[in-house]
């Protein structure tokens, strides 16, 4: 729903507080949309400072510098184009300082900085910026989030927008389990609210359920997650286009996990297509996917999709 600065939940640990609007969704939809890599080969190598790099200046006592380093690519298995990108993020927890720096294999250099808990407890600022030397076009977001026990909140500006600067701003609150909230754009070159979504949900322990009004109330969707056992998982989500059709597009998904390092997932639509994915870690630190995208009612034609993806932890 919030396409500037969205980030998905690491995890669900049933407990009802309100986050980023989209994040709602990925709570529900983790059976569906996680862990099946399609159409690419993906090998990504992350390294982390053992310790910490100590350092000290007159300004602030000595703290502790983490460094981490992180190389990407990834072949589509159609064009046969290799996206690569180069990562470094410095973190500074003491001070809440997180700064990262990203240059990519189309020449597009970018650097964004965070800001946590520094003006006050709860508040962060973000701001992001990119350049392509070669041609000058630019990007440059800029954020404020707010976030406390009941409510969650954050404003933005896109500088650099495809139709002009916009602003943006998101709001979710939540109360002994319930949650609710929207978002909403604004273009400053037209003048007009470019989008406007909304989100209400329940959360609990085990299981989660939510409702969604996007694309300015016209795409409706609900979704559910079941923890059924520590490990089976399994989840479910309805979409309506009001301005398509009558039909409802409903995808069901599972998740099994054979143990602490192992799991596979499964997911299809009432068009036919079947996703399957399996996750295996096959050493501290290294960790291999696979996955699959399947029409079932075109089994013998070139529709389908395999990928995996290699990650190295260190």
């Amino acid at each position: 729903m919030c396409s500037i600065l969205m980030r998905e939940l690491a995890g669900f640990d049933g407990i009802a507080k309100p986050v980023a609007p989209n994040a709602l969704t990925s709570i529900c939809t983790r059976p569906q949309n996680k862990d099946y890599p399609l159409g690419s080969a993906k090998l990504e190598v992350n390294t982390t400072t053992a310790n910490g790099i100590v350092r000290a200046d007159v300004m602030a006592s000595p703290g502790r510098f983490v460094i981490k380093f992180t190389v990407v690519g990834n072949k589509d298995n159609k064009t046969g184009h290799i996206h690569s990108e180069l990562k470094t993020k410095y973190s500074d927890k003491a001070r809440g300082l997180t700064v990262t720096e990203h240059w990519n294999a189309a020449n597009v250099l970018g650097a964004q900085v965070e800001l946590l808990d520094t003006i006050a407890k709860g508040v962060k600022l973000d701001f992001h910026g990119s350049i392509v030397p070669s041609s000058g076009k630019r990007n440059a977001k800029a954020a404020v989030e707010f976030k406390q026990i009941n409510v969650f909140s954050r404003a933005s500006v896109d500088l650099y927008a495809k139709n002009g600067p916009s602003l943006h701003a998101d709001t979710v609150i939540g109360s002994d389990g319930f949650v609710a909230g929207g978002d909403v754009a604004y273009n400053v070159t037209d003048a007009a609210i470019s989008r406007y979504n909304g989100v209400a949900g329940f959360i609990a322990p085990d299981y989660a359920v939510t409702v969604h009004a996007t694309q300015k109330f016209s795409i409706f969707s609900a979704s559910y997650f079941h923890r059924v056992s520590k490990e089976v998982e399994a989840g479910a989500k309805a979409t309506w286009n009001k301005a398509s059709s009558d039909n409802v597009a409903i995808e069901v998904g599972t998740k099994f996990a054979f143990d602490k390092d192992a799991f596979i997932k499964a997911k299809i639509d009432n068009a036919g297509r079947l996703g399957l994915g399996y996750t295996q870690a096959l050493r501290p630190g290294v960790k291999l996917a696979l996955g699959g995208h399947f029409d079932t009612t075109r089994l013998t034609e070139n529709v389908h999709r395999v990928g995996l993806s290699l990650t190295f932890d260190g």
